[in-house]
């Protein structure tokens, strides 16, 4: 005998003496020792003694002695040596049947103290038994009609070994008629049978004899044979044909007997006891196959008569014959497979090996966060287990190693949407009906800084009267973050900037917390009309996150400045106003024009002049227009008016309240002849009055005309620039608007023309041109009066 420990030249020399091969091993205090099967009494199998550690000596006082449940007598041990032997033959076949694995299991007891070794001895297979047939001879009963590759089905023999001793081949005798289908490795059941290579004559051969050999694989091979005897039958020419050659039917474990396992279907076409059927087992099935079921004669029923019990075999191979009562009578065949399932009696076990929370909402695909183990004591599909969970969940299951899984992230998160999941997992076996387990855990989404603050608009337009007081709140920016604790705290500033030649802090302020916004200082619309920035708002997250948003301030105009009179110029007209009139002038004659402008804008801007009634109520040979402040007579002067006239014109703006200024003109009358030069160009302008005010309506026509069309021109011009140069930022915004006012008469004046410099950080300088156009006919005394009330106010932004 031969055996192997890892003793080096010690297992080398044991190797080569012994003559048959036994192994043994030592692994997790068990020995292991080999021996072939229809070993001869006395065969050496180890020497048990000194595998174990014992002394030689101490045997028999310790009273060491061997235990083998089932098998006590196959092996013994003697005392004076310590060698393991085999006592009385062994027969794998009758030991373990045919099982891959047979082993004799050894308690090896000793005393004082006591001790229980574990010895385990494997018997292999030799091949010792021949290929059998279930019997010797074999009738078979073929037609002389049958057709060209009939099949008829045959036995296979058997073999009591195991691998490759019982691994079959078959060999058919040689004839003329006849072929043999073998069976291949790839198909499910091993078909064995006749195929008909040439027609039968049943006058010429009316019995064939043949001899199927079956070899199986062992070293020397064994053989094995059985002699078929064919019988070509005259007459009923149709045997009867199954609906299927094979049929595969599943059957539970434990049914009760009764139960109906399958209805076979076989139909002749021939007519009257020729299409008779008889159903029947073959009569090469196996003896446990007819002990477990029972076949209708008639019906074709198969039903259970015995136990049937997955563990003792899973599958049972029925051989079924359709034989019809013709004369001679012809019979075909089917098989029928029945696979024993499994009983499913075992719910599925989960158990979480490790669990990884909170998990972060920026944690990447794939991020293992639990690590789950499933198990089920049931065999076959009944023990495959598998884990699912619900649909819609940024997680998935990953199978990683058997029966273990791994929660993962499948999906991105999102701590904002979805803080926290409820997951249910169900583990499900593959039985029928399955039967299944859940387990739940709560997964917990951790924040992370990745919402900056969100202005619920981009840009605020805020409206502040100017000479506000210093410190007052104009407006309230609020921002949203939708992360959780810190990365949510949001804190406000000001995104710093130079308003002209001065910080944006100097003239307004938010706070940090509420963000609230402040003005520092009085704002004066006069100075800054539009005062444009950005407040910052940013979280506390790491690192954190902010954003802008763009507050428009614009100074709203208060009336705060009065009419300011321009002093007198190379114009003409100042505030005190002193001219020589001849008395020969006629009605409409200007005598002097009053200027005044207003540092306010719009309504608070617009002017009017009046001319406050003499003393003593006497009625005043001048007027004043309304809105250009135009002095000239009502009527011819005469002898009764006085020679020095003094004249208050009354200038106000339109403001809530209205502020007013007083200009004061003196008049002398004197004859024509006595007028100086100085007054010349008036005295021409009273004789020939009627020509030169149509002339000079003439001229201001074209001039207005001249003006309308440059300003087209550059409202086209600045439209097309806007278009194509890009943004930029400057300190400068819309300025001062420029009000014109325009008479019936066709004479124009400018009331303010004043760039201002606008707080705005984008977007082009812009002037403001206003131009009241009357709607009134030319109307002597009532013009004034219509102008005041019929004007339209024309604003065009350039």
């Amino acid at each position: 005998m031969e055996f192997s420990w890892g003793r080096g030249q010690e297992s080398k020399r044991l190797l080569l003496s012994l003559l048959f091969l036994t192994t043994w091993k030592v692994g997790s205090g068990q020995i292991h020792y080999s021996v072939p099967e229809e070993a001869k009494h006395g065969t050496f199998v180890g020497r048990i003694a000194q595998d174990l550690g014992l002394e030689l000596a101490e045997l028999v006082p310790r009273l060491f002695r061997v235990a083998s449940k089932g098998h006590g007598d196959l092996l013994e041990v003697n005392l004076q040596n310590g060698i393991l032997f085999v006592n009385s033959r062994i027969d794998r076949e009758e030991l373990c049947g045919r099982s891959a694995e047979c082993s004799i299991h050894l308690e090896v007891i000793v005393e004082r103290p006591l001790q229980v070794f574990h010895v385990e001895v494997e018997v292999k297979d030799i091949n010792d038994n021949p290929p059998v047939f279930p019997r010797t001879q074999k009738n078979l009963y073929i037609a002389e009609s049958r057709l060209l590759d009939s099949l008829f089905p045959l036995e296979g023999a058997s073999d009591a070994d195991i691998g490759e001793n019982a691994l079959l081949t078959y060999m058919l005798s040689p004839n003329e008629y006849f072929s043999l289908e073998k069976p291949s490795e790839g198909e499910r059941v091993k078909r064995l049978g006749l195929v008909l290579r040439k027609l039968l004559d049943r006058e010429e051969n009316p019995e064939i004899f043949l001899t199927l050999t079956a070899t199986d694989g062992g070293k020397p091979e064994l053989t094995g044979t059985v002699q078929l005897l064919v019988t070509v039958l005259d007459a009923n020419d149709n045997a009867p044909a199954f609906d299927k050659t094979l049929y595969a039917v599943k059957l539970p474990e434990n049914v009760p007997n009764g139960t109906l396992v399958i209805k076979l279907n076989a139909s002749d076409l021939d007519e009257g006891l020729n299409g008779d059927i008889i159903y029947s087992f073959s009569t090469d099935i196996l003896p446990n196959v007819k002990s477990k079921f029972y076949i209708d004669p008639v019906t074709g029923e198969i039903m259970v008569k015995g136990y049937i019990d997955f563990e003792e075999s899973k599958s049972y191979e029925i051989l079924v014959e359709g034989i019809d009562k013709g004369q001679p009578p012809l019979a075909g065949h089917c098989t029928v497979m029945v696979e024993v399932e499994d009983t499913n009696d075992n719910v599925p076990v989960m158990e979480f090996k490790s669990l990884s929370l909170p998990v972060r909402e920026d944690a990447s695909l794939g991020t293992v966060i639990a690590l789950i183990r499933v198990s089920d004591l049931d065999s076959g599909v009944n023990g495959q287990v598998t884990c699912t969970l619900p649909l819609h969940v940024p997680f998935k299951l990953v199978s990683t190693f058997k029966n273990y899984y791994s929660l993962v992230v499948d999906s991105a998160l999102d701590r904002e949407k979805v803080s926290d999941y409820k997951l249910v997992m169900t583990a499900r076996d593959g039985g029928s009906p399955p039967l299944s387990t859940t387990a739940s855990v709560s997964v917990e989404v951790a924040d992370v800084n990745d919402n900056a603050p969100a202005f619920a608009q981009p840009e605020y337009t805020v409206f502040v009267k100017e000479n506000n007081p210093p410190g007052c709140h104009i407006f309230t920016v609020s921002a949203r973050d939708s992360d959780a604790q810190e990365n949510a705290l949001v804190s406000y500033s000001l995104v710093e900037r130079r308003v002209g030649e001065r910080a944006l802090s100097s003239y307004v302020s938010v706070h940090a917390e509420s963000g609230k916004v402040y003005a520092l200082q009085p704002l004066d619309h006069e100075e800054l009309e539009l005062l444009q920035f950005q407040v910052s708002a940013r979280d506390a997250g790491v690192p954190p996150l902010g954003s802008n948003v763009t507050l428009q301030v614009f100074v709203l105009d208060e009336n705060d400045n009065a009419p300011a009179l321009l002093p007198p110029g190379a114009g003409g007209g100042g505030g005190a106003v002193s001219e020589q009139l001849s008395r020969s002038v006629g009605a409409g004659h200007v005598v002097a024009k009053v200027r005044a402008v207003d540092a306010d804008s719009g309504y608070n801007a617009w002017l009017s002049y009046e001319l406050q009634p003499a003393a003593g109520g006497t009625r005043s040979p001048f007027r004043v227009g309304l809105y250009t402040g135009e002095i000239s007579t009502t009527r011819a002067l005469d002898e009764a008016d006085a020679s020095r006239q003094r004249l208050l014109v009354l200038v106000k703006d339109h403001g809530e309240p209205a502020l007013a200024a007083t200009a004061t003109v003196l008049l002398s009358l004197v004859d024509s002849v006595q007028a100086p030069k100085a007054s010349l160009p008036a005295s021409s302008g009273v004789t020939g009055s009627q020509a030169a005010l149509v002339d000079v309506n003439v001229y201001l026509i074209i001039a207005i005309c001249a003006v309308s069309s440059l300003l087209v021109l550059t409202l086209l011009l600045y439209i097309a620039l806007r278009c194509s140069a890009p943004p930029t930022e400057g300190a400068c915004g819309p300025g001062k608007p420029v009000l014109v006012c325009s008479r019936a008469t066709g004479s124009w004046s400018h009331e303010q023309q004043r760039r201002q410099r606008v707080c705005s950080g984008e977007g082009p300088p812009k002037t403001d041109l206003m131009a009241f156009s009357p709607s009134v006919p030319d109307s002597g005394d009532k013009e004034d009066q219509q102008l005041a009330t019929g004007d339209s106010l024309l604003k065009v932004s350039l």
